[in-house]
């Protein structure tokens, strides 16, 4: 019997790591967007903070996605491309608002507190639910035939846990380096010290690149998931295009191929975010309010709080 469990879960391991292959992109647009949600944060709540957001994607992805994406895929497999559209100009808006504050548009919040702690908690768990979905329903496409219910939800179960604790274990060491840094600064070791150094020195700039990173990463996985699925539903310009750049540059090979895709998709959903923006400060005036930018984010410049 134990034989028989041991190859049961060997199975189930082997599939969501078959499965989960190809959403290895979204995991990494993932850990690049989430570290700029704990900017600015003192350094005692960084980690309760991406502890927070774990335990929020965790939620995401159990008490949302799988239920809600199982169901649908058993008896409304056609809403599926719709509820992409919705998440990927979600996620375009996030990325053109960041955009739109590089050139002096907008504001952040430098206010810490627990308001502000909880408001930057849920603005990244809900960017985290458009992300896991995408996840997640990238394993369920690539999920082997002849799987029955219960092994389809146990495979996805294993992906949720895995890709959870891959995301939220980098965004924790991206958020800490520089404190392993500044214990190194101390030590007795003068070569450890001036790693150290180093270290604590470069992390401004490393989070201002994760921060660049993190928006082109929204924008581009925002703009193929509103691409891809307007196509699925019929509208195919923006998809043929796609295909059209994909086709053209396959001489030059695979990544140049993905860099092209990566590039018009970015192009494509900042100017569906910028549009969005628009009418969100339209329907603002419309109804005398002044919607502000980035108002789930704090921004800190220099990227890291000591």
């Amino acid at each position: 019997m134990s034989v028989g469990l041991l190859a049961v879960v060997d199975d189930i391991l082997s599939a969501a790591m078959k499965a989960s292959a190809k959403a290895a992109g979204v995991v990494i647009d993932d850990a690049a967007v989430t570290p700029q949600y704990v900017q600015g944060l003192t350094p005692a709540r960084e980690l309760p903070v991406v502890a927070k957001i774990a335990l929020g994607s965790i939620a995401n992805k159990f008490v949302v996605i799988i239920p809600i994406a199982l169901l649908l895929t058993a008896f409304a497999p056609w809403v599926l491309p719709y509820l992409l559209i919705l998440g990927g100009g979600f996620l375009c808006f996030e990325g053109a608002e960041k955009v739109l504050e590089w050139f002096g548009f907008g504001h952040g919040h430098a206010d810490e507190g627990e308001r502000d702690e909880n408001r930057l908690v849920w603005g990244a768990i809900r960017t985290d639910l458009i992300l896991s979905t995408e996840i997640m329903l990238i394993s369920l496409a690539n999920l082997e035939s002849g799987l029955d219910i219960w092994q389809t939800l146990f495979v996805l179960a294993v992906i949720a846990v895995i890709m959870t604790g891959v995301v939220y274990g980098a965004v924790a060491l991206l958020v800490k380096i520089d404190d392993i840094g500044l214990g190194m600064a101390k030590s007795p070791s003068r070569r450890l010290r001036r790693i150290g150094e180093r270290i604590v020195r470069s992390m401004p700039a490393v989070f201002r690149v994760i921060s660049v990173i993190g928006t082109v990463a929204m924008l581009w996985v925002g703009g193929h998931l509103v691409i891809v699925n307007l196509g699925a539903v019929g509208w195919h310009v923006l998809s043929d295009l796609l295909h059209g750049v994909a086709h053209l540059l396959e001489p030059l090979g695979g990544v140049i191929v993905w860099v092209g895709d990566t590039a018009v998709s970015a192009v494509g959903g900042l100017i569906v975010g910028l549009i969005i923006v628009g009418v969100v400060l339209g329907i603002g005036r419309l109804f005398g309010k002044r919607p502000s930018f980035d108002e789930g984010h704090q921004k800190v410049p220099g990227g890291v709080s000591h």
